[in-house]
C-alpha cells in the first residue's frame, strides 16, 4: 500500500545515504545481495534511484549505497518495510558490523565531474545548543570556501522519528582537496570549536559525484539553473553534435551496411560522450552569465540569454542547410 504523503511530499526529495562495511572476501557476494536489494527498493511507490560506491583509497573495506526517494513518507516506507528487513537479516553475514545510515530530507543530487568525492558528516548535536551548532556550521562553510576544489555544501536537519543527527554533505572536485581539507589545521580549529556543540560525528566519504551537466554557485539553491534553460542549452550543444555525427559516423555506418538500430545506438554514445564531456562544460563556461541562478537576475539578462541561444540555433540550421544542400 502506499504511504500517506503530505502535500509537499511530492516536491519534498528524501535520500538515505547507508555505509556498510564488507568482509575481506564477501565483496562478490555483498554486491550480489546489494543488486537484490536494488531491485527490491525499485518496487516501492516514490522510488527515484540508487547508486552503490565501492572503497575509496583510505576507507579500507567501506561501501557506500545512496537511495532517493521523491518524498520522506516513501522513503520511510522503504525502510521500515518487511522486505527491506528481510534483506538486512540476510547480508548481516556479509557486515563487519551493523550498517549505519543518514537520512536526508531535502535537497537534490549535484551533477557533477567522474572525479569528484562527497563528504557526509553527521552530528550527535547536543540539546540546546542547535542554534549555536548553526553558527558553526555557517563559520565551517566560510573556510571551505577558501578550500582549494570546493564544489558546494548542504545541511540536514534532522527528520522527526527517523533521523535523529544533522548531516552535513559537502563536494571537493578531487580525492586529494577533500583530504587537504579534512586534514588541514583551520578544519582542525573549527572541529575543536564545535564540539562546544556537538557531543560526536562521523565522517563517509562517497569516491563520486553523488551523481554532470549543470553545476553552479556554491550552494544547493545554486546547484543548476531552471528547466526551461537547461533544455535550450543541450539543444544548442545537441543538434550540431547530432548533424555532424550523421554526416560523418553515420554516412561511413550506412557505407559499411551497419543496420539503423546499431547505428543509432553507436551515434547516442558518441553524442552523450561529447556533450558530456566536451561540449556541455564549454556551453556552461559560455552562458554562465545566463544560466547561473546567482548571476542570472533581472528579466534582461534572461531575455539576452535566451535571445543569444535562439540566434545560435538560427546560424546552425543555416549552416547545416547550405551543407546539406
Amino acid at each position: 500500500m502506499s504511504p500517506r504523503a503530505s502535500r509537499d511530499s511530492a516536491a519534498d526529495n528524501a535520500t538515505v545515504v547507508t555505509s556498510q562495511k564488507v568482509r575481506p572476501g564477501h565483496a562478490d557476494e555483498y554486491q550480489r545481495w546489494q543488486n537484490r536489494t536494488n531491485e527490491a527498493a525499485r518496487e516501492f511507490d516514490g522510488f527515484e534511484g540508487s547508486e552503490v560506491y565501492p572503497p575509496g583509497a583510505g576507507s579500507e573495506n567501506e561501501w557506500v549505497t545512496v537511495f532517493r526517494f521523491s518524498g520522506i513518507d516513501y522513503l520511510t516506507a522503504w525502510l521500515e518495510s518487511d522486505r527491506r528487513r528481510e534483506l538486512l537479516a540476510e547480508g548481516r553475514r556479509f557486515f563487519e558490523e551493523a550498517p549505519t545510515q543518514e537520512v536526508l530530507r531535502g535537497g537534490s543530487p549535484a551533477e557533477q565531474a567522474p572525479e569528484t568525492v562527497t563528504a557526509v558528516i553527521s552530528h550527535d548535536v547536543k540539546p540546546g545548543r542547535e542554534e549555536g551548532f548553526l553558527r558553526w556550521q555557517e563559520k565551517v562553510l566560510k573556510a571551505q570556501e577558501k578550500s582549494p576544489g570546493f564544489m558546494g555544501s548542504e545541511l540536514f536537519r534532522p527528520v522527526e522519528g527517523v533521523e535523529d543527527r544533522w548531516v552535513a554533505v559537502f563536494r571537493f572536485d578531487s580525492r586529494e582537496h577533500l583530504e587537504e581539507w579534512l586534514g588541514s589545521d583551520a578544519r582542525s580549529k573549527l572541529l575543536e570549536e564545535g564540539r562546544t556543540y556537538f557531543a560526536s560525528y562521523d565522517v563517509r566519504k562517497v569516491g563520486s559525484a553523488f551523481s554532470g551537466w549543470f553545476r553552479f554557485g556554491k550552494g544547493a539553491q545554486d546547484a543548476a539553473p531552471p528547466n526551461w534553460k537547461q533544455a535550450m542549452s543541450v539543444v544548442l550543444a545537441l543538434y550540431p553534435t547530432v548533424m555532424v555525427l550523421n554526416l560523418t559516423v553515420g554516412f561511413e555506418l550506412d557505407r559499411l551496411g551497419i543496420p539503423g538500430y546499431v547505428g543509432l545506438f553507436i551515434g547516442n554514445v558518441l553524442s552523450v560522450s561529447a556533450l558530456t564531456w566536451l561540449l556541455m562544460p564549454l556551453v556552461n563556461k559560455a552562458l554562465a552569465f545566463w544560466l547561473a541562478p546567482g548571476r542570472a537576475r533581472g528579466w534582461r539578462v534572461h531575455v539576452a540569454g535566451a535571445a543569444a541561444v535562439v540566434i545560435c540555433y538560427l546560424l546552425f540550421i543555416a549552416i547545416f542547410g547550405l551543407i546539406t544542400r
